[in-house]
C-alpha cells in the first residue's frame, strides 16, 4: 500500500479516523478502477477514494478535505460521458454508488425520494405497480445514478415530450463545499425565492454534493406506440422529423441512427433492423389512446411521403422493447467495430440536420476517421461516435480533431456544446466559443458563493477558472455593454 505524504497524508488520516479503513482506498491497484468516467480517453489517479454509504460519511469527507484544502470529485456510477467525475491527481474521489436506498414511493403524491446511488431505471421499478414512472431515461439508465442524473442534469429519448432531469427534481439535500448539509427546494414544486435547486441541478459537481433527491413521478400513459420506419439516408429520414414536429405532433421520442452506427448494433445485440437502411427512425408515441392511434397514423405516413421504404409498428410491449434494444445499446456496440471511439455531444436546429451531418462525413473522410451517428433527432441533439484506434500513431489525435470540430460546426449552426453530457473536463476549452468572457465570470461568480475555496470538482466546465476572491476583470472601454439599461455591475 502506499503512503500519501503531505495535504494527502493529512487527509487520509482525517478521513480513517472519520470511517472505517475499509472505505478509505490508497492502494495503486485500487485507484486505479476509478481513474475515468465513461469518457476513456481522459484518465487521472486520484489521490484517495472514499466508498460513501450515507449523507454522514459523505459529510465527514468533505469536512476532512474543507480543512484542509484538498480538492474533492463526487462520483456516482461512472457512466457520464464529458469526464465530469474525473478524478483530481492531487484530491480525494468521493464515491456516491454505495448508498441505494428509495425512501419513499408515493403515488398520491407524485413523489419519489431516493439516495443519490439509487440506479437511473430502478425509481421507475419501483413506482410502476402503483402506475407511475420516472420520466428522464439516458440510455444508460440501467446503470446510471440518480445523483449523477442531477449533476449533469440528463436527458435521454423521452426528453424530447418531457424534459431533462431539472424538469423532475423538486429537492435536493445537499452537503456544501464546505461540509454544511442544506436543502435546497420543497416537497412541493415552485419553492418562493431564489432558484438555488435549479442552479445546483447540472452544475457538474462544482456546487456540492447530492446526498437525498426528491423527484417528479408521472402517471403511466394509457397507450403507447412505437414504430421503426427504415430509409435509404439520413437526409430522408431527418425530413422526416422535421415533417413531424412541423405538424404539431409531440412524440414521447424521436431518435435516429446511421448505417454505421446500425452496422454496430447488429454485431451487439442483432437488432435486425431494416436490411440495406441508411438511417432508422425510432418514434414512440404515449398519451390517451385516441390520440395517440392518430398522431401514429400521421407520423407513419409522414415517414413514408419523406422516403420511408420499410415501416413496422410494435405490436406490444415486448415487440417495443425490441425495436428499442438496438438503439438503446448503441454507444457500448460501437466496440464491436471500432477498438476505441469518442462520444460527443452536441445541439443543432432540427433543420440543420442534413446539412451538418453531410459536413461531419467530410471532416471525417478529410481525417481519415470514421464518425456514427445515433442521437435524439427530435430536438437535435447529436451524439456522433468519433471511431479510431488508439494502436495506430496520430488517429487518437485526428479522432480528437473531429470531435472539436463538431462541436465547431455545432455553434456555426446556431446550437450549443451540449444538450446533455455536460461540459465536465473535455469541453472546457470550447466554452469561451459560445461565451464571452463576461459571461464566464459571471457563471463562475455563481459557483464562488458555493465553494469560496474552489475545491468541488475543480477543473471542470471552465478553461481558466478565476480565483474566488480576484476582482473580476474590467470591461474595456471600446468594449460594448452587454447590461445596457440595466445595473452596471462591474
Amino acid at each position: 500500500m502506499s503512503t500519501p505524504s503531505g495535504p494527502i497524508a493529512a487527509v487520509t488520516e482525517r478521513l480513517r479516523s472519520a470511517l472505517p479503513h475499509s472505505q478509505v482506498l490508497t492502494d495503486p491497484a485500487q485507484l486505479a478502477s476509478y481513474d475515468c468516467d465513461g469518457l476513456l480517453v481522459h484518465r487521472v489517479r486520484p489521490a484517495v477514494v472514499v466508498l460513501a454509504d450515507d449523507a454522514e460519511q459523505v459529510r465527514a469527507a468533505v469536512q476532512a478535505c474543507a480543512a484542509l484544502d484538498v480538492p474533492f470529485v463526487a462520483r456516482g456510477s461512472g457512466t457520464g460521458l464529458s469526464g465530469g467525475a474525473l478524478p483530481h491527481a492531487d484530491g480525494v474521489l468521493i464515491v456516491m454508488s454505495g448508498f441505494r436506498d428509495i425512501k419513499e414511493i408515493s403515488a398520491a403524491d407524485h413523489r419519489a425520494v431516493v439516495d443519490p446511488g439509487v440506479i437511473n431505471l430502478s425509481v421507475t421499478q419501483a413506482s410502476s405497480p402503483e402506475g407511475y414512472y420516472f420520466a428522464p431515461d439516458p440510455s444508460s439508465q440501467q446503470i446510471c445514478s440518480i445523483g449523477g442524473n442531477v449533476a449533469e442534469n440528463s436527458g435521454g429519448a423521452h426528453c424530447l415530450k418531457y424534459g431533462f432531469t431539472s424538469n423532475h427534481v423538486l429537492a435536493a439535500e445537499v452537503v456544501m463545499p464546505d461540509g454544511s448539509a442544506v436543502r435546497l427546494g420543497q416537497r412541493a414544486p415552485d419553492a418562493p425565492g431564489y432558484d438555488l435547486l435549479g442552479a445546483f441541478v447540472g452544475s457538474e459537481g462544482t456546487l456540492g454534493v447530492t446526498t437525498e433527491v426528491t423527484v417528479k413521478l408521472l402517471r403511466s400513459a394509457e397507450s403507447v406506440q412505437t414504430f421503426l420506419a427504415g430509409f435509404e439516408s439520413t437526409d430522408a429520414a431527418g425530413a422526416a422529423t422535421s415533417a413531424i414536429i412541423a405538424a404539431g405532433i409531440v412524440p414521447a421520442a424521436i431518435e435516429m441512427m446511421d448505417a454505421l452506427a446500425i452496422e454496430a448494433a447488429e454485431a451487439a445485440v442483432a437488432c435486425n433492423y431494416p436490411g440495406g437502411a441508411g438511417a432508422v427512425l425510432v418514434v414512440e408515441l404515449d398519451g390517451p389512446t385516441v390520440e395517440v392511434e392518430a398522431e401514429s397514423l400521421a407520423a407513419q405516413q409522414m415517414c413514408r411521403d419523406a422516403g420511408a421504404f420499410e415501416i413496422r409498428l410494435a405490436a406490444d410491449a415486448e415487440e417495443r422493447a425490441a425495436i428499442w434494444r438496438g438503439r438503446k445499446s448503441a454507444f457500448a456496440a460501437v466496440g464491436r467495430i471500432s477498438p476505441d471511439y469518442i462520444v460527443q455531444d452536441g445541439v443543432i436546429p432540427r433543420t440543420k440536420l442534413s446539412e451538418v451531418l453531410h459536413r461531419m462525413g467530410v471532416l471525417a473522410a478529410e481525417r481519415g476517421v470514421r464518425v456514427a451517428n445515433v442521437f435524439h433527432a427530435g430536438d437535435g441533439n447529436l451524439h456522433p461516435l468519433v471511431l479510431f484506434d488508439g494502436g495506430v500513431p496520430g488517429q487518437e489525435q485526428k479522432a480528437e480533431e473531429v470531435s472539436g470540430a463538431i462541436l465547431d460546426l455545432c455553434l456555426d449552426h446556431g446550437g450549443s456544446i451540449t444538450g446533455e453530457h455536460g461540459v465536465g473536463f473535455d469541453k472546457a476549452k470550447h466554452m469561451p466559443k459560445m461565451f464571452t468572457e463576461i459571461d464566464l465570470d459571471t457563471m463562475q461568480r455563481v459557483r464562488c458563493a458555493f465553494d469560496p475555496k474552489g475545491v468541488s470538482n475543480p477543473g471542470k466546465i471552465y478553461p481558466t477558472p478565476r480565483l474566488c476572491g480576484e476582482v473580476p476583470r474590467k470591461r474595456r472601454a471600446d468594449e460594448p455593454n452587454p447590461f445596457e439599461g440595466k445595473a452596471e455591475i462591474f
